[in-house]
Order: C-alpha cells, then sequence, then structure tokens
C-alpha cells in the first residue's frame, strides 16, 4: 500500500507538470502557449512587472480590443469572448499567469468551423504588442 503522503506528493507533482489551459483540437483555428504541437504553438508573453500588475493591464487592453468582453476572472486566469465582425462567431481567448513564472499563457481559439485565417495568432500577437507598448514586457 502507498502512504497517502506519497500519493498526495504525486497528484501535486503531476498537476504542477500540466499545462492549465486546454491542448488545442486538430482544426488550425487555435493557438496555445502551452504544450502545444508545431501548428498551434505561440510564444507566452513575458512580463518583468509584478504578477498583480501584468493582470490589471492585461485586462486593461482587453477590455478595449473590439467586441471582446471578459466573462471570468480570477488572480491567475481571464476568460473572454470575442465575436467576429460580420457572423458574430465567438471565440475563446484564456489567459494563464503561473505564480511561479513571469509570463502570461495564452491560448485562442474559434468555437466553430476549421480555418480562422490566422485570426486567433494575429489577436495574441496584438495583445502582446500593446503589452510590450504599456511596458510591462
Amino acid at each position: 500500500m502507498i502512504p497517502d503522503s506519497l500519493t498526495n506528493a504525486i497528484a501535486a507533482e503531476t498537476s504542477q507538470n500540466q499545462p492549465f489551459l486546454s491542448a488545442c483540437p486538430r482544426t488550425p483555428n487555435c493557438v496555445v502557449s502551452q504544450g502545444a504541437d508545431s501548428q498551434h504553438a505561440i510564444d507566452p508573453i513575458p512580463y518583468h512587472v509584478s504578477r498583480e500588475q501584468a493582470r490589471e493591464t492585461l485586462l486593461k487592453v482587453v477590455s478595449v480590443v473590439p467586441r471582446t468582453e471578459v466573462i471570468e476572472k480570477t488572480d491567475n486566469y481571464i476568460h473572454a469572448t470575442s465575436k467576429s465582425r460580420i457572423f458574430k462567431f465567438v471565440d475563446d481567448v484564456e489567459f494563464y499567469l503561473p505564480e511561479n513564472e513571469n509570463v502570461i499563457h495564452v491560448r485562442s481559439a474559434s468555437r466553430v468551423g476549421e480555418s480562422d485565417l490566422g485570426v486567433n495568432r494575429r489577436r495574441v500577437e496584438q495583445i502582446r504588442l500593446a503589452l510590450q507598448d504599456l511596458g510591462i514586457s
């Protein structure tokens, strides 16, 4: 029998090694900075300010992205939805700010369809540039 203390330690280590954000589906309309294959991979957004300042600045940036609404936020996670201009397709945009890294992990994915013509990748890169312009990365 395995002692509870060892079982708990193994479970904690396993959960720490798992990405917080979900993997992308096989379709090309998704990017993620954690555990992605080359088609879906995008770099996390580094920052050199406090995690709280990075989070607050990120919330300000996301709040001015057209047709985007923050629907959930915690100390280390932000979930927003963004609608396409013409057909109003909904994309999910997620941000994860781990306590032990000075990076913002990101996932942006279309809910429907297969191709997004690079919209999700461009959205993340525009947010990255806005954060750079504001001096957090």
